[in-house]
């Protein structure tokens, strides 16, 4: 059990090599939030998209088709 103990220790103390320098990581995940934040923003109108604003009809001519 001593050894198990002995062995966690030393592995905490060890610096584990990571494989690029922080502000890769800080730059790959600002990137994907901007990519997340264009797909949101892509989706801005899809609520509107079948209120009948295209084709000038009302909201009551949508409802006799449905």
């Amino acid at each position: 059990m001593s050894q198990l103990v002995t062995l966690l220790v030393a592995a905490a103390h060890e610096e584990a090599p990571i494989i690029a320098p922080p502000w890769v990581f800080a730059l790959a995940v600002a990137g994907v939030f901007l990519t997340l934040g264009l797909l949101t923003f892509s989706y801005r109108d899809v609520a509107n998209r079948h209120s009948g604003k295209d084709s000038g009809g009302t909201s009551s001519h949508q409802d006799e088709h449905h």
